[in-house]
């Protein structure tokens, strides 16, 4: 809330306050109304008192006007922190910041060296976009390569999408996972392991083959000589 609503919304205050007040007094007959003018009159003969009546009486109306036909655009600032507004001659559109995260998550997980990863996007009044990227990656990972290539995808992504530029796409290497490469390279060795004795077998299979139809062969010629 900016200062001059709150320096209104006091003085309003105060001033409902004050008339809740003489109303009480005057209701339960503590006050009689002929003391408030009284009270109001002599008030009225000096002229610091009229000075400061009047300076309140003209703040207050300006307040008033302002608050009436000059509202803050409090609900519009809100809008922009929990996303980007766009606008037309045909409406508004608001895109998330969830919106632009998932996104980019979904561009950092399209990259095999991405083991994990933790995402944050920050915008400005202007649209003005800004990422930030947190990665643990695997240890044979080119880094330098696998960065600059999802920065570009990042930005390609969103502007394609949603039609937004974005400043800046900040990648953080947090960690470099050295399980993840343990396991892949157990996993081909046992692939290598499999495809190997497939092919023994496979061998094995074509040998036996062979034989059954030599010895069919000799069985055959055999018999034509007896």
């Amino acid at each position: 809330m900016k200062f001059l609503e709150r320096l209104a919304l006091i003085l309003f205050s105060i001033i409902m306050m004050i008339l809740a007040i003489t109303s009480c007094l005057i209701v339960f007959d503590i006050v009689q109304l002929k003391t408030i003018y009284k009270l109001f009159e002599e008030l009225l003969k000096d002229d610091i008192a009229k000075r400061v009546i009047i300076g309140s009486s003209i703040v207050t109306t300006l307040l008033a006007i302002k608050s009436l036909f000059f509202p803050t655009k409090m609900k519009k600032k809100q809008e922009i922190k929990s996303g980007v507004l766009l606008e037309n001659k045909d409406g508004r559109l608001l895109i998330s910041k969830d919106t632009i995260e998932n996104l980019v998550n979904s561009v950092v997980n399209s990259f095999e060296e991405t083991v994990d990863s933790q995402t944050k996007v920050v915008l400005d009044s202007d649209n003005n976009l800004t990422v930030f990227v947190s990665l643990l990656v695997k240890d044979n990972s080119i880094i330098k390569e696998m960065s600059s290539n999802m920065q570009n995808k990042i930005k390609e992504t969103i502007k394609r999408n949603t039609d937004l530029d974005v400043n800046q796409v900040n990648i953080n290497i947090r960690d470099i996972d050295s399980k993840s490469s343990g396991k892949n390279s157990q996993t081909k060795i046992k692939i290598n392991n499999v495809k190997v004795n497939q092919e023994k077998i496979n061998q094995e299979k074509i040998n036996q083959e062979k034989k059954q139809k030599e010895e069919t062969t000799n069985n055959e010629q055999n018999q034509q000589i007896s």
